[in-house]
């Protein structure tokens, strides 16, 4: 039994058919590229695996059990997490603050309620350390490297524990150097058992942490390939046209 599965996803918005009966599985441990060309609705999909919105059509299975999210609170209850590609952080804040923004640990004093800062610093010091990373969370997100920033937005998956973790374009326009900081990191989600979707334009990063690639074309999907059967030409073809499905 799959960890999720989507059955016939399709997705209008008026006249615009973003989606078009996509159906996708993955299993816990396993890490799948979503790859295709820029509207290919790679994104529309995440989002609606995410909770952010109702799909026109299909089904989404959790654990086998078809379910339906209404809005992203009710994903996370369910065990999706989802790193955006501009990662929401707040770049005034520190890494601990973001980490816990708008989960915020409390304690009371009598009718009085204030932020538990300790708790957090030392929570978010336990998940960086669980990433091997080197991120402090009392360093300021605006002073971080787009690797920090990074792990700063996938700690805070990990405060909930998923199941699944929802990545869009994680390495984009970042350097060589953080490209490999963030690949480590989605090797250690894997290693823990989390399963995770990569949406990516960069062929070397699919191919190095990625066990499937599926890729979709004008809002359906003409591929679903194991990666050690395939190639980066291959899926090139896939995802331009040349190559029709496979």
């Amino acid at each position: 039994m799959s960890l999720l599965e989507i059955q016939g996803i399709t997705k209008h918005f008026g006249a615009i058919h973003a989606l078009d009966g996509v159906d996708l599985k993955i299993d816990a441990g396993e890490s799948v590229g979503l790859m295709g060309d820029n509207g290919a609705g790679k994104s529309t999909l995440m989002k609606i695996i995410a909770g952010n919105y109702p799909p026109t059509r299909g089904k989404i299975l959790i654990d086998g059990r078809e379910t339906r999210f209404s809005e992203p609170v009710h994903a996370r209850e369910a065990g999706i997490e989802i790193v955006y590609q501009d990662l929401a952080l707040c770049d005034n804040l520190t890494a601990a603050a973001n980490v816990f923004l708008g989960r915020e640990r409390k304690r009371r004093f009598g009718p009085v309620s204030y932020l538990d800062h300790k708790t957090m610093f030392n929570r978010a010091a336990e998940l960086f350390a669980e990433l091997k990373s080197e991120t402090r969370p009392r360093d300021l997100v605006v002073q971080m490297s787009g690797g920090q920033r990074q792990a700063v937005a996938i700690a805070r998956t990990r405060l909930s524990d998923p199941k699944l973790v929802l990545m869009d374009e994680p390495t984009a326009a970042i350097s060589v150097r953080q490209v490999a900081e963030v690949l480590a990191l989605i090797h250690r989600l894997k290693d823990t058992g989390h399963a995770v979707i990569l949406v990516s334009h960069r062929m070397p990063d699919v191919f190095e942490v990625c066990d499937r690639v599926a890729v979709l074309r004008r809002g359906v999907k003409v591929a679903d390939r194991n990666i050690k059967d395939s190639s980066p030409e291959e899926i090139t073809g896939l995802i331009t046209g040349a190559i029709k499905s496979a």
